[in-house]
């Protein structure tokens, strides 16, 4: 295998964890205690070479799927010790190669896209305890020898790292984080269903380093969180099954107290360099705040750019039908305020009488978090996804060149634009940047939910907890809306949105059933992702505020949830018994009881917050 530097092994994260951090707390230096990270890392490789071994002796039939299961799970085991440490210093490798979602990716090499297969222990845990794992005996002793090697090569790497207090405190803030989106909601288990004992191994090795750290024990509130280390590991240690767990009790005793907690700690952070690489905001006090992503990440627009004259000049802008090629359409004709920023249709109606567009509206609530727009993600910024409404032939119909002329005649636009920008700036960039501002500006995390968790409310619904719980745990729900976004925006970086296959119908209420012939992100008019793993890929979309934005899915032929949920149900279009290629959702029953079903659209009607839709409009008369 070719050799890195220790440099270039940094080089390939996109992280910036050596720069980011202060070394020193007051007028002293701490030194980490890396003799615990050495153990596990230790007993990481240990496990992983005896993973190794025990694979390739069930390549040649010499043990059997039962003990490379209990082989599997031990070394899934020790690497959960050590997983917060190695996926904080380099996120993108530790996806890539260690522990990455069993899903197909491509690697583009100029317009053309190569499909490249997943690797990693997510990967081996979903073909070690399929059903029959022999099926797959030459793969799975291919990756297992592949993921100790990559393992000890960044073990090696980190090994001449030595870590200050500061960065292991931000690191398990990152792990707290992933051990609720992706641990305990059996994403990170798709085969053996193990989360909450790895859970609790990770809780109890993090808290094993950092009850020595004199960052954490020279802080008045150490004994605080030791216990709710305590505690958290307790509730994962109860007699609780993978579908009874209470993982809202969880969130609210044990893990958002933590993710407090550690933030309260004495630690410095270089903002600007944390904001190049992650949306995650380390100055948040809870994972449901209203600050824990930071907006800016995804736009264009820089933070010290935006102001309150440019939002409600991107506001006047949005309202406005001026922009549009025949004065008729606005940005609000589909993404009405009053309906949570969508227009209640099936698909959106068109500039041309009869016709609509190809899809349906999403809200544009939260819209702003999300690293790719459209259903099909086509755009890549919020910036772009405004340039290609402005083009289409059935939406806006127009070019940059007729607004802006426009504008330039207005002298109204001219002022508005003369006190955001100064004089002679109506152009293309500072149009883009005020509609950025509006829709960056409409968030929506202070729902009767948020405040639940947060500590604002004493009490909520208990169908509300319920739903919940069944979101995250039995209807794996949280696998593909991630909380706290509840959309496909990955934890625990939130740098990148998922696409999913589901198997969408035609109509949900026909006897025959038939697959929508929209092809989704396949025919995205990106060539570069061109490629047959995107057929009928759709970008997931948030459910906050979904009980204000039906109909649903990409071809709004879903008129209530109690269909949606059906559709899951199921096990979507597979499950149904229809050819989905390379569907990504289970096409297994999920077996929700009616009462189940309603606990859950409890819960997500519980994160409705649409008050940011009914402030006075700042309209242009």
């Amino acid at each position: 295998m070719q050799k890195f530097s220790i440099t270039t092994i940094f080089s390939l994260s996109v992280f910036f964890i050596l720069n980011f951090t202060s070394c020193t707390t007051g007028n002293s230096t701490y030194v980490a205690s890396t003799d615990k990270l050495n153990n596990y890392f230790k007993a990481t490789s240990q496990a992983l070479e005896k993973l190794d071994e025990t694979a390739s002796a069930f390549k040649h039939g010499k043990v059997s799927s039962d003990s490379l299961q209990t082989v599997l799970t031990n070394a899934r085991l020790a690497y959960k010790k050590v997983e917060f440490y190695v996926a904080y210093y380099n996120p993108e490798f530790t996806g890539k190669h260690l522990n990455g979602a069993p899903l197909l990716k491509i690697s583009k090499s100029g317009n053309q896209p190569t499909v490249i297969p997943p690797e990693g222990l997510q990967v081996l845990d979903e073909l070690i305890f399929a059903e029959n794992p022999s099926e797959e005996k030459v793969q799975i002793a291919a990756l297992s020898k592949k993921v100790k090697t990559q393992f000890n090569f960044l073990a090696n790497a980190l090994g001449q790292i030595v870590p200050t207090p500061e960065e292991l405190v931000l690191a398990t803030r990152l792990q707290l984080v992933r051990i609720f989106t992706l641990g305990v909601t059996g994403f990170d288990t798709p085969g053996s269903a193990n989360g909450l004992n790895e859970a609790m191994v990770s809780l109890a090795a993090m808290k094993a380093l950092m009850e020595n750290e004199p960052i954490t024990y020279k802080y008045p509130k150490s004994n605080e969180i030791l216990q709710l280390f305590k505690g958290a590991i307790s509730q994962l240690e109860g007699t609780a099954t993978f579908e009874t767990f209470d993982r809202l009790a969880f969130l609210k005793n044990y893990i958002d107290p933590l993710y407090k907690a550690f933030g309260a700690l004495p630690i410095k952070i270089n903002s600007e360099n944390l904001k190049n690489h992650t949306a995650w905001n380390p100055e948040s006090t809870s994972i449901f705040a209203s600050n824990f992503l930071d907006p800016y990440f995804y736009t264009q627009l820089k933070e010290k750019e935006d102001s309150k004259e440019l939002k409600q000049l991107g506001e006047a802008l949005f309202y406005d039908p001026l922009i549009s090629g025949d004065n008729k359409m606005s940005c609000a004709t589909c993404h009405n305020p009053n309906l949570a920023f969508t227009d209640a249709q099936a698909k959106s109606s068109s500039n041309i009488e009869g016709v609509t567009v190809l899809r349906n509206s999403p809200t544009l609530l939260n819209a702003v978090y999300a690293k790719r727009f459209f259903y099909d993600s086509r755009a890549f910024t919020l910036e772009q996804q405004v340039e290609h409404v402005i083009f289409n032939p059935k939406e806006f119909n127009t070019a940059y060149s007729e607004i802006l002329q426009k504008l330039n005649a207005s002298d109204t636009y001219q002022n508005q634009f003369e006190s955001v920008f100064g004089k002679d700036k109506i152009n293309r960039e500072n149009l883009a940047k005020a509609l950025a501002s509006f829709v960056l500006s409409l968030q929506s995390f202070n729902s009767e939910f948020d405040q639940y968790v947060r500590g604002e409310l004493d009490s909520i619904n208990e169908d509300v907890q319920a739903g919940f719980n069944i979101f995250m745990g039995k209807g794996a729900c949280a696998t593909c809306h991630f909380a706290p976004t509840f959309s496909g925006l990955v934890p625990p970086l939130y740098i990148e949105t998922e696409t999913e296959i589901l198997g969408v119908l035609k109509s949900p209420t026909s006897k025959i059933k038939e697959l929508d012939t929209d092809e989704g992100r396949w025919k995205n008019g990106v060539a570069s992702e061109s490629a047959w793993i995107y057929e009928k890929s759709f970008k997931t979309p948030t459910i906050r505020n979904i009980e204000k934005t039906a109909p649903y899915f990409h071809n709004g032929n879903y008129e209530t949830l109690a269909q949606v949920l059906d559709f899951y149900n199921q096990g979507g279009g597979a499950g149904m018994g229809l050819e989905v290629t390379n569907q990504t959702l289970p096409d297994t029953p999920l077996d929700l009881t009616a009462e189940e079903i309603n606990a859950l659209i409890a819960f997500m009607n519980s994160l409705t917050d649409t008050s940011v839709a009914t402030r006075k409009l700042n309209l242009l008369q």
